[in-house]
């Protein structure tokens, strides 16, 4: 039986998707979504409580993915500040953005532009925001590691390093840009963000 059900909420969640991708939240019905995958209007509901909570668990890899990915610069596990003066810092935050759209790109399409009239609509602002919150307290803490470093930057300034982020990713995936090309651009974009950051940061 548990089988079963397991079953039926990955073709809910399948379809979901699908209907996601094709028309965005807002103009997919949960009875479209019950109807599709052969389940009974009221059933759908014992597997997701509405509509916004099976969006969020549609999205949810790439949810866990932006956050891994936060955490890892500036959060609990954000590397010394001295690494982004090596060649592996730069490969690595390529290799991490090249991957994140290999795996996810569909996922962060729904995200970032099919999102709208759901809880996740203003996911990248809100990110942004927790974003610029988390390199403050980065450079705080590297500021006491390496006293001799600049960390006087504006919150602005590191609000617009998360948005240029977003923009980028939008960009790539709006103009499908394939991945030989779009490893060649991040290379530069990358290299060009951290060679800023060093000037400012004085490192």
């Amino acid at each position: 039986m548990q089988v079963l059900k397991e079953d039926i909420r990955g073709r809910i969640l399948t379809i979901a998707r699908q209907q996601f991708e094709k028309k965005g939240y807002s103009k997919t019905s949960m009875r479209e979504i019950a109807e599709l995958s052969g389940v009974g209007i009221g059933n759908i509901y014992n597997y997701f409580t509405n509509k916004d909570e099976l969006f969020r668990e549609v999205v949810r890899p790439v949810l866990c993915a932006l956050e891994a990915m936060l955490q890892e610069h500036h959060g609990i596990r954000g590397e010394d500040i001295m690494m982004m003066r090596s060649e592996k810092y730069l490969k690595s935050c390529i290799d991490e953005y090249v991957s994140l759209i290999d795996k996810h790109r569909s996922l962060m399409e729904i995200l970032l532009f099919r999102a709208q009239g759901s809880s996740l609509e203003r996911f990248r602002e809100n990110y942004t925001d927790r974003s610029t919150e988390l390199v403050k307290a980065w450079f705080a803490s590297m500021q006491r590691k390496h006293p001799e470093i600049n960390t006087a930057v504006s919150d602005f300034i590191i609000h617009l390093h998360t948005v240029w982020m977003f923009t980028m990713f939008e960009e790539l995936l709006m103009h499908s840009v394939p991945r030989q090309e779009m490893e060649a651009i991040l290379h530069d974009y990358i290299l060009f963000e951290i060679q800023g950051w060093r000037a400012i940061i004085k490192i």
